[in-house]
């Protein structure tokens, strides 16, 4: 069997949380609830959830930072923001993408695109209207809120 015939879908996405209760809360505020936790003192995992968003069928799991479990780049050094690795954000499609970026702010998120881009993705098969916002949440991801779009 080759291995795109093995892949069944796309589970979760994994979040090392500098501040465990604040990020949980955060994605709770966006429609995830946590369906488990758990802890591994093998990997210092003292806490560790994997949360469900019905609306969306999306698993997110979110651990502490102490974590010692496999990730790309390096540590983030205490008192540092942010460190840049591979993951450029998370995207959750939205009705109205203004509103869900002052949602997100009024739960703890921090702006970062003043407003709503309004783009048009050319050079493909046909020209595709976006409009978007962009917060990073409380723990530092960059949280894209997409209105419905067709990209195919």
């Amino acid at each position: 069997m080759e291995l795109k015939d093995n892949i069944l879908g796309f589970h979760h996405l994994s979040i090392k949380a500098q501040d465990f209760d604040k990020t949980i809360g955060f994605y709770e505020n966006l429609g995830f609830i946590i369906v488990h936790e758990w802890s591994l003192p093998e990997f210092n995992l003292e806490r560790c959830a994997m949360l469900f968003n019905a609306s969306i069928g999306y698993y997110l799991e979110i651990c502490d930072k102490n974590a010692t479990i496999p990730t790309q780049g390096r540590r983030r050094i205490e008192g540092e923001e942010y460190v840049e690795n591979a993951l450029l954000h998370l995207c959750f499609t939205v009705e109205d993408a203004e509103d869900a970026r002052i949602q997100a702010i009024a739960h703890g998120a921090q702006d970062l695109s003043d407003g709503v881009f309004q783009l048009i993705l050319s050079q493909g098969k046909k020209d595709v209207f976006v409009r978007n916002s962009l917060v990073y949440s409380p723990n530092g991801e960059v949280i894209e809120f997409l209105e419905r779009v067709d990209f195919s």
